[in-house]
């Protein structure tokens, strides 16, 4: 093993043996280099000669850049836009997202959490995650109504195991006693337990009450205590997008933080959709473990073994993309932006939600809870719910996500307001038109 990797271990084991076994076989092995990144770092302090160490090409003293790109960028100089990020991220944008996350999520306050590692988006995220924690054989606790792509990073690649609850119960709520059996019976395989907490779900659209909250996080916290390590993953990719005044509104990720030292609680968030930047590319990883002390050792030996990961996958996230986001959140109006968009997803949401209470679509489908997010969904009760997809593809031009036998996902996020109740009739045409053969 690495000198390196040996040395972070040491680490965790010392201050918080869980988080050490915890780890995947990669993980206890991952570091991250010295080498020539070290060298160029300290080449880049001390260097005030010539610097020759680093794979990037310069010119009269700058960056070297073409003017047709240059001309592209506004606002930003070569050296912000064109050069490589740290592995870790930019440490500026680092500071501002995890100061924004005290802002958002109060139960923070008074906790201690790791300065966030920048990542490619949040799926990108996962998967280093994925490389950091999760052994094959592991197994992780989803809902049945999940995002598919937990499926590929998980189960495909890791070849972890993956085990599904129901998402809601009978009363429409989230079905914590289907959840605890899960955790109950993943706990009794493994010693080591993954829950991947996706809230707003996708692709629902819901988000739990402060009571389903409590009771999910007394489910993991009592599993910790009875001597079997937790990873919870909170899954914050549409954070923020809270339109019921019944949603929790912080990310589980801030009651979990420090309860107990055999819980591990990672957020994974990032600009895509809180900041309406999907193409930029912008995730963090944030760590929240229980510690009596060394917090900051720890914390270090945890982003270096994540910014390992991301080194030996993308090296680095893009530094454009970094340095747009850290100036766009330090500039004037972005609160207020923010808020407007906001509205207008809000009044999107609430017009669905206006025009299902209509009887006449009863017959044709059931509307699974939704008040958060991007997404609904609809379980039909007369057709297939491919069938009926392609059939609205083909005949109406409208396009929506058919999910197994009976769920129809869709996107109220891309349909203006005044659209929506022409597009729900359209739906209930085809279900008529399917019915009649």
């Amino acid at each position: 093993m690495n000198p390196l990797a040996t040395e972070l271990n040491t680490i965790l084991q010392e201050s918080n043996v869980h988080l050490y076994e915890m780890l995947s076989r990669a993980g206890k092995e991952l570091f991250f280099p010295k080498g020539i990144l070290s060298q160029s770092a300290e080449a880049k302090e001390k260097a005030y000669r010539f610097n020759a160490t680093i794979g990037m090409a310069t010119e009269k003293g700058r960056t070297m850049y073409l003017p047709s790109i240059m001309n592209l960028i506004g606002g930003l100089e070569p050296e912000e836009a064109l050069t490589y990020a740290p592995s870790f991220g930019i440490k500026p944008l680092r500071e501002a997202w995890r100061e924004s996350l005290f802002e958002k999520n109060p139960s923070l306050a008074d906790k201690r959490i790791s300065l966030p590692v920048v990542s490619h988006a949040i799926t990108h995220g996962l998967s280093v995650l994925s490389d950091v924690w999760v052994d094959p054989g592991d197994v992780i606790v989803l809902p049945d109504k999940m995002w598919g792509n937990y499926n590929l990073i998980f189960g495909v690649r890791r070849g972890a195991l993956i085990r599904r609850y129901p998402l809601f119960d009978t009363a429409g709520g989230f079905n914590l006693e289907a959840f605890a059996a899960c955790v109950r019976e993943a706990a009794a395989q493994r010693d080591k337990v993954v829950v991947i907490l996706n809230f707003p779900n996708n692709p629902t659209g819901y988000t739990v009450n402060e009571e389903e909250a409590r009771k999910i996080c007394k489910v993991l916290q009592e599993t910790a205590e009875e001597g079997k390590n937790v990873l919870v993953f909170t899954d914050d990719a549409y954070f923020g997008l809270f339109y019921d005044d019944a949603c929790l509104k912080e990310s589980i990720f801030a009651r979990l933080a420090g309860i107990h030292p055999r819980l591990l609680p990672v957020k994974l968030d990032g600009a895509t959709k809180e900041d309406f930047v999907w193409g930029l590319r912008v995730g963090f990883i944030t760590y929240g473990p229980a510690l009596e002390k060394e917090h900051e050792a720890v914390f270090d030996a945890l982003e270096r073994k994540t910014a390992g990961a991301v080194r030996g996958s993308i090296s680095n996230a893009s530094h454009l993309s970094q340095e747009i986001l850290l100036k766009a959140m330090g500039s004037a109006g972005y609160r207020d932006e923010k808020a407007e968009k906001f509205r207008i997803m809000r009044a999107r949401a609430e017009t669905v939600r206006k025009v299902l209470e209509n009887p006449r679509f009863q017959e044709a489908w059931e509307v699974y809870p939704f008040n958060s997010g991007y997404f609904m969904c609809l379980r039909l009760k007369t057709v297939p719910a491919e069938d009926l997809r392609v059939h609205l593809l083909e005949k109406y031009g409208v396009g929506l996500i058919a999910l197994g036998q009976s769920d129809l996902r869709i996107a109220f996020s891309c349909v203006e307001e005044s659209d929506i109740p022409e597009l729900f009739d359209t739906i209930l045409k085809g279900v008529l038109e399917l019915n009649r053969g």
